[in-house]
């Protein structure tokens, strides 16, 4: 456990405030002075297959059917319509259009193009991420969290993160991005890996690529510290959500192919540590794979995923026992956007060897949503139905447990309530657009036990409790209401509000007290 003075934090706190304050004031001060017809949206770079998956026909870089949607919203400002040109990987934008003087339009314009060595192709950009986040738990983890004498437990979060962009001609690039979080006033202290970091490399990779000379067919070779997100962000996600995202250390080979994008590698994650520079490897875990992805067509009706991707954890845990896990995933998924359907399908089987025992494990995840555009407020229904399969015998060394490997950090909603493993979940959802800068989404999730013989995890893989302890299958629910403000192409707010309805499993293995929360982001990114 980490114990800060308290002055420290709270000048953390105040300077945090201001700079996201300034931030708006100066944005709001060049945006008055800007012509009602100035976009400052721009392409993002073609860089393999995270670039790929992306909703085509000018839809959202991020799919929007898949786990963690609300924290994605209000940490892109773009996805909600602003015309920003930030991306959730900020290594995938690409200010070179800046080179043209007369598209030079906003306030962070100067950092965002600085040309090197009298070429167009050489410059630096310079960015940041700021997040001030407020964050509140009542009967946290069903009464078993931490909390006060009345179940109450009120903390602030902080997070800053700075990145440069180094271009040196259409070939090579350097990318490295620094991150720091805090927490302030949580009963407990703050969370291992994902509260507090006081300063680290969160990224720092370098880029060598090759162009076909008579194709558009290209490969970038990317070595070193980095993120991945790879199509709706269910098993690989930088985990947006918890205060510090995930980065692993590895060796990356993105490829363009004719009409496929095609990404491999091998890759660490690295664990988020307290101090400075402190964050290393996790030594006991591996994680390799093959990532394709190819429209049909032009894209807007269906797109292809098909994937491997391998795991090893040599301390792994589950209900049934702890061992060495050596877990091989194949999947694919299907998706597209024929307005004013979307669809969102993903299918994957995975196999392997754990401990003394073989894996045999699988999941099933299915989203439609339906776009009412020519309604007031332009709803959107959507309907999310998943099964992830769990252990059919706690005495047998086999394991039928579905692993997520990395998942979004905000799966079901932004508590996270439980983890995508043994589950089965249906989950309504409607999204309005009160105005074109406010969306306000209401959502209703129901869970139950895939195996009776099996537990209910948390989205980080622990055990919230062992299936040896109830034969009940029906876990709870938990509706959640979340409204984002696109304040301007910087700045984004959010207010979430999560209740959680223990069901007969929980009620009979926890205290089983309900749960509520709120939070609050202020986000801006520059």
């Amino acid at each position: 456990m980490i114990h800060t003075p308290l002055g420290p934090r709270i000048k953390r706190t105040h300077g945090g405030i201001l700079l996201v304050f300034a931030l708006l004031l100066a944005e709001s001060t060049v945006l008055a002075q800007q012509p009602e017809d100035s976009n400052l949206a721009v392409p993002a770079p073609a860089d393999g297959a995270q670039s790929a998956s992306r909703p085509l026909s000018g839809g959202s870089e991020i799919p929007r059917l898949g786990p963690g949607q609300s924290a994605i919203s209000a940490s892109v400002p773009g996805v909600t319509g602003s015309g920003s040109p930030y991306k959730l990987l900020r290594y995938e934008e690409d200010f070179g259009f800046l080179a043209d003087p007369s598209k030079r339009t906003d306030f962070f314009d100067p950092i965002k193009y600085i040309p090197l060595f009298g070429r167009t192709d050489a410059y630096l950009t310079l960015g940041g991420d700021v997040r001030e986040w407020f964050e509140s738990y009542h009967n946290d983890s069903f009464g078993e969290g931490p909390g006060n004498s009345r179940g109450y437990n009120t903390y602030y979060l902080q997070r800053y993160m700075l990145h440069a962009d180094l271009h040196l001609g259409s070939n090579w690039r350097v990318f490295i991005q620094s991150i720091s979080g805090f927490e302030n006033g949580r009963i407990g202290g703050p969370r291992p890996d994902i509260d507090v970091n006081c300063f680290d490399a969160h990224q720092g990779f370098v880029d060598w690529t090759w162009r076909a000379s008579v194709s558009d067919s290209s490969v970038t070779w990317r070595l070193g510290r980095q993120e991945f997100r790879y199509g709706s962000g269910r098993l690989i996600d930088v985990r947006e959500g918890p205060n510090l995202r995930r980065s692993f250390d590895g060796a990356r080979a993105l490829a363009k192919l004719g009409g496929w994008s095609l990404d491999g590698w091998w890759a660490k994650p690295v664990l988020n540590n307290p101090g400075v520079f402190d964050d290393d490897p996790d030594p006991d875990v591996s994680f390799w794979g093959l990532y394709g992805v190819r429209p049909i067509g032009d894209g807007s009706l269906a797109n292809v995923d098909l994937y491997y991707l391998g795991f090893a954890n040599r301390e792994a845990q589950f209900d049934q026992n702890s061992g060495r896990e050596l877990r091989h995933s194949v999947g694919t998924r299907l998706w597209g956007r024929p307005l004013p359907w979307e669809y969102n399908l993903e299918y994957v089987y995975q196999f392997g060897d754990f401990g003394a025992g073989r894996i045999n494990a699988w999941t099933a995840a299915n989203a439609a949503r339906y776009n009412f555009d020519r309604l007031t407020f332009k709803p959107a229904l959507g309907l999310r139905f998943d099964v992830a399969s769990g252990d059919r015998n706690a005495n047998s060394a086999n394991l039928q447990t579905f692993n997520p490997l990395f998942p979004s950090g905000a799966y079901f909603n932004l508590t996270g309530p439980f983890g995508p493993q043994n589950m089965i979940d249906l989950h309504p959802t409607l999204d309005l657009h009160l105005r074109d800068d406010l969306t306000l989404s209401a959502d209703w999730t129901f869970f139950w036990r895939e195996s009776l013989d099996d537990g209910v995890y948390r989205l980080s893989g622990s055990l919230i409790a062992s299936g040896r302890e109830s034969r009940a299958r029906y876990v709870g629910s938990s509706p959640a209401l979340t409204a984002v403000w696109t304040v301007n192409p910087h700045v984004t707010l959010l207010a979430s509000y999560v209740h959680i309805f223990p069901g007969e499993f929980i009620q009979e293995t926890t205290p089983g007290r309900s749960v509520d929360y709120f939070t609050t982001w202020l986000t801006c990114k520059f």
